[in-house]
Order: C-alpha cells, then sequence, then structure tokens
C-alpha cells in the first residue's frame, strides 16, 4: 500500500503551483481588503519559520502548541514545525487557560505559538507550572514583550540562519510516514481531553482517499472558517492546498455570511450548525414577510423538495415539475445562491449530524450538501457521500482504503491506513479503541444499507435509557425539533428517568414577532418564556416536530431556556457539539422540578 508525508505533500503542491504562476495559496482580509500569499511565499516564510524553530533548540520529535484562531501564519508555523520533524499540538483558542495548560503540560510542548495578546495572556498565566515549556512566540507583534518572541523576529533568525542549513530540503524530507506529526486533544465530551497521535502517514492517506472522491481543481476557491485545531478543517486545509485551490480564511464564524459574499467561494466544508443557521435565516425572512411572499416561499419549497424527491431517486423529473422548478429557482432559490455568494457547487458537512430535511431543502435549491463522518482518532473521514450518488440521511460510502463494518451490539467500526497510532499517554485507552484485530470503535451506533451507506443513529454514549427500559436516541429527535422555526437549539434528556423531556432555546427572532403580534407584554427573554401563552405555543410546535416519533420516544415535557449553549459556559465542545451531561448538570434544579412535578400529578390522579 502506497505511503507518504506531510512534506512531501507540501513541497510538491509548491513545486506546480509556483511553477504555474498560481494566483494564490492562501488569502486573508486585512482591513477591508483580501490579501494573498503565493505558493512561492508560503515556502520562503515556511523555512524561515523552520530554521527559526531550530535555532531555538526544537530537536526532531518534539512538541510544538499552536494556541491561535484561524489565519495563514497557522498554515505557516504548521508546515514549518512538520518540516523542522517536530509535532505540533493545536490547542482550542476558546479554551480557557487551565485547559491549555493540562493540553501543554500532558503534551510536553517545548514551545508554544499565540496569536493574540489574548492567547498570550493564557500562556504567560500559567507558563510557571509548565518547565518543559521554554519558547512562546506571538503572531501579533504588538504582543511581543519581555520573554516572548515575535512571530516576524522567529522569520529573521531563520533567514539569517539559511546559510547553516543548505540541506533543509532534504532534512525535511527524512521524515518517515509513520513518525508523529501532530497530537490532537480530543473535545472531552466526558473525562479529560485525550492527546489522538497521528502519523504522517495517517493524515496523508486521507488526504489521498478525499481526493478521489471530491470534485476539486486548481480553479475552486474555499472558505475556511472551521478551526484548524479541529483536524476535520487541517485535513481539508491540506487537501486543497495539495489541488491548489484557493484557501481563503473567514475572519470568524460570525462573520461567515458576509466572507462568502466577499470571497464568492466554489467549495465551503462546515459543520451541520451552519446549515441549520442558514435555513433558520430563510424561513425567517419568509416568515416575516407578506403573506403573498410567504405562499410564494412554501409553494417554492415543496416545488424543490418534490424534484429533490426524484433526483434523489434517480428517477426522471416530469416536464411540469421541472417546468415548477425553474419557476422556484428564479423567485427564491436564486436568492439563496447569491447569500453564499453566487458561485458554490457543493457544500461538505461533518462533524455532527445533518438533518435530512435542511439536506433536502438546500439539494432542492441546487445547493447539494455532501454529508460525511469521521472522527479525530481516524484522521478524520471515514465515509462521505459521492456527490453524484446522495443518499440525504446518510453519510455516505467508506472513502478508498477504509472499511466500516457494525458490531453486533451496533457500534461503528473503522479500519484503515488513518486510524491513529493511540492515545499519548495512554496505553489502556488505546487497547479499548482498537481491538486486535485493529478495529476501531467509533463509539457511535448506526447501519449500512444495501449499497454501502452508513446512516449514525446516535451516540453509543448519549443512548437514553429510560426506567421502563426503553432505548431512545436523542439526536435524531433533536435534529427533528431544531428544524422547526421557532426552535433554536434543543437538548433531549431522560436517561434512568421515566420519561423524556426536552430542553428547547427558542428562536427568539421569530417567538418575539410571534408574541407582539399578540399583544404579549413582557420585559425581558426570562418574562417572553415563562409567559402560558408562549410556553403553550413551543409546546405545540415541539410536538408538532415529534408527532411521527413512537409513544416512549415522545418528550412528555418542554423546558425552555433564556440562553443558548456556549463554549465558554462549557455547554458546548469547541467543535459546537453539546456536552449532555454539563447541560443536565446545568439545570438539574429544574429538570428534577419538572419530573417530582409529574410524579405528584400522577399520585393525585392515582388518589
Amino acid at each position: 500500500m502506497k505511503t507518504g508525508t506531510l512534506t512531501q505533500l507540501f513541497f510538491d503542491a509548491v513545486e506546480k503551483y509556483a511553477a504555474q504562476s498560481h494566483p494564490a495559496a492562501f488569502r486573508h482580509k486585512v482591513g477591508d481588503r483580501w490579501v494573498g500569499l503565493t505558493h512561492r511565499d508560503v515556502e520562503e516564510r515556511v523555512r524561515a519559520v523552520s530554521l527559526g524553530l531550530r535555532e531555538l533548540g526544537v530537536q526532531p520529535g518534539d512538541r510544538v502548541a499552536l494556541l491561535s484562531e484561524n489565519r495563514p501564519e497557522w498554515a505557516l508555523a504548521d508546515y514549518a514545525c512538520l518540516c523542522a520533524r517536530a509535532a505540533d499540538v493545536p490547542i482550542y483558542p476558546t479554551l480557557p487557560a487551565k485547559q491549555a495548560e493540562y493540553i501543554l503540560r500532558d503534551s510536553g510542548a517545548v514551545a508554544v505559538f499565540c496569536s493574540t495578546a489574548e492567547q498570550l495572556a493564557k500562556v504567560l498565566e500559567i507558563r510557571a507550572g509548565l518547565p518543559a515549556l521554554k519558547h512562546v512566540i506571538a503572531f501579533d507583534a504588538a504582543a511581543g514583550r519581555e520573554g516572548v518572541m515575535t512571530f516576524a523576529g522567529l522569520e529573521e533568525k531563520g533567514r539569517a540562519a539559511v546559510g547553516r542549513y543548505p540541506r533543509f530540503r532534504e532534512e525535511a524530507l527524512q521524515v518517515k510516514p509513520d513518525q508523529l506529526a501532530t497530537l490532537i486533544y480530543t473535545s472531552g465530551t466526558t473525562g479529560d481531553p485525550k492527546g489522538v497521535m497521528l502519523s504522517h502517514n495517517n493524515i496523508w492517506s486521507n488526504v489521498h482517499s478525499a481526493l478521489q472522491v471530491m470534485a476539486i481543481s486548481e480553479g475552486d476557491e474555499c472558505l475556511s472558517m472551521l478551526p484548524l485545531s479541529h483536524v476535520y478543517e487541517r485535513m481539508v486545509d491540506y487537501v486543497m492546498f495539495h489541488a491548489g485551490v484557493v484557501i481563503a480564511y473567514a475572519e470568524s464564524f460570525d462573520k461567515v455570511a458576509q466572507n462568502l459574499q466577499e470571497v464568492r467561494p466554489t467549495v465551503v466544508l462546515s459543520v451541520p450548525r451552519l446549515y441549520e443557521k442558514v435555513y433558520a435565516r430563510v424561513l425567517e425572512n419568509a416568515l416575516g414577510g407578506s403573506a403573498l411572499k410567504k405562499q410564494i416561499f412554501f409553494w417554492a419549497k415543496r416545488a424543490g423538495e418534490e424534484w429533490a424527491t426524484h433526483k434523489l431517486a434517480g428517477v426522471p423529473v416530469p416536464a411540469g415539475l421541472a417546468f415548477k422548478k425553474k419557476i422556484a429557482d428564479r423567485l427564491v432559490f436564486s436568492k439563496l445562491k447569491q447569500r453564499t455568494g453566487g458561485r458554490v457547487k457543493f457544500f461538505i458537512s461533518g462533524g455532527a449530524p445533518l438533518s435530512a430535511d435542511i439536506a433536502k431543502f438546500f439539494f432542492g435549491a441546487g445547493l447539494p450538501i455532501a454529508e460525511g463522518y469521521g472522527l479525530t482518532e481516524t484522521s478524520p473521514v471515514l465515509t462521505i457521500n459521492p456527490l453524484e450518488r446522495i443518499k440525504v440521511g446518510t453519510v455516505g460510502k467508506p472513502i478508498p482504503g477504509v472499511q466500516v463494518r457494525i458490531a453486533p451490539d451496533g457500534e461503528i467500526l473503522g479500519k484503515g491506513p488513518g486510524i491513529m497510532q493511540g492515545y499519548y499517554n495512554k496505553p489502556e485507552a488505546t487497547k479499548e479503541a482498537i481491538d486486535g484485530d485493529g478495529w476501531f470503535h467509533t463509539g457511535d451506533i448506526g447501519e449500512l444499507d444495501g449499497d454501502g451507506y452508513l446512516r449514525i443513529t446516535d451516540r453509543k454514549k448519549d443512548l437514553l435509557v429510560t426506567a421502563a427500559g426503553k432505548n431512545i436516541a436523542p439526536q435524531p429527535i433533536e435534529n427533528l425539533v431544531k428544524a422547526n422555526a421557532f426552535v433554536a437549539n434543543a437538548v433531549m434528556l431522560g436517561d434512568k428517568r421515566k420519561f423524556p423531556i426536552i430542553l428547547v432555546v427558542p428562536n427568539f427572532d421569530n417567538l418575539e414577532r410571534w408574541a407582539k403580534e399578540r399583544n404579549l407584554a413582557y420585559r425581558t427573554r426570562q418574562e417572553l418564556i415563562g409567559l402560558p401563552d408562549v410556553q403553550a405555543k413551543v409546546e405545540r410546535e415541539v410536538m408538532g416536530q415529534c408527532r411521527d416519533l413512537a409513544t416512549f420516544e415522545m418528550p412528555k415535557k418542554v423546558l425552555l431556556l433564556e440562553h443558548d449553549f456556549t463554549i465558554e459556559s462549557g455547554e458546548l465542545t469547541p467543535t459546537l457539539k453539546v456536552k449532555r451531561r454539563v447541560v443536565e448538570k446545568q439545570y438539574k434544579e429544574r429538570i428534577d422540578r419538572t419530573y417530582a412535578d409529574a410524579d405528584a400529578m400522577a399520585a393525585a390522579i392515582e388518589t
């Protein structure tokens, strides 16, 4: 089986696209202007940073941390570490100092790159307790201070030393495919984060396979919006760099809508939360319009979904329906395409389950979403929907070189060259995750259909088992509820309880508009969700979404929350997955009271 390294991938891409005078490798926004870095610029700066690290004493095999938001310097530092044959350790910039300290100590990082004064402050706060940490490097020049080297200073140090390293490229390419490339710490939805050891070949093999199924080329441009600290965005950026796709770094997730208009990408890769937000905004605009506007939107939506049903099933579209779809495109869907920049060929979704209804809506709008699946431990992609045969509601088929099977208890198992080397300093956890035959146990529950497409039903640890012994998979139900225009977020609970309940964060824009139309009086959102009319309205909306569920799956109570879940509150992982246990703990008093009231009511009825 063919193997490779990320350094080889880097130099191959530089030589190929620099020779062709390719427009840019990276683009980022400076002020109100998008500025490009050519492949030759990237190579020169990577060499300078890499040699700067070597001048500081960084040795092959050392770990170097990256604590930064997405920006070109992140990628330059990453490639520089790889060329120095060091392993980098990405840290989410949203993590508090204490969690960053755990990762820096556990990994034994000898150096850390920090983006801003804010990130630098975290490191300086914990530096005294990290004896292995010898060097702190700040991307922003303004963040420099005594004991901290600036990125520009490190580059200058490397440029001054070029003459001492005449074999820089040959030495960088001496790294072996099985050598450690990166140590990525899992989000830690349960317990402390674990350092996932990924070799050069683990990630290179995933890049190589992804390029066989992703329809991208040199004429494409990608908007990079997910954290590079996450393996999904990191591997995607390697794919794009290798394929000659221009990578434009979004200013932030909050500015994605604006950046889509400015960059006008042809390819967008994100998590379901982006598509949920876009869908919610489209619904919100339709509901806030005139009666005619609403009527036109929902007519177009039905026409698009009917057209999508035919196309997805691979059956001919009747002429009448094709005509209706053209009108729907002109009246409604063309506006949605313009909001994404007007050039998007396809979206890719990963990181969490995507609602089938939302996927079908986008497909009907002419913006197909190919859903995929993988984990940090699998480098990350295991499966993806082929664009020519998307199956909505599935995460697609295994990519080349990967095998997927379902264990007797329903757990998804994966095998292939992307499976991690193990968890850093955790041999027992490694044995538990990878069995003797090399199959990685994902912790997800799923099924394979007759065509080999994988469907995820839930996380093994997320399954709710009621007091009556009924198994409930909460994620599909949460996705169902979140598709409603009055719901922004939802979490289902009920493990070891008599029945399930659902915590709902309302879509306050739509809910406040509805309350205003009914002249309901309130001063704060807390007062709004306390109104009986509002509680009854949201409950009707939620129960309407759940009408086709089995009786035991139906949430018996709806609890309205004033605030959405956040990373800062600890309720979301940095990749926006809800930490179910944290949410349950956060709202324990209200949850316990809800069940106690239900018990009291049941007792009163019995007497």
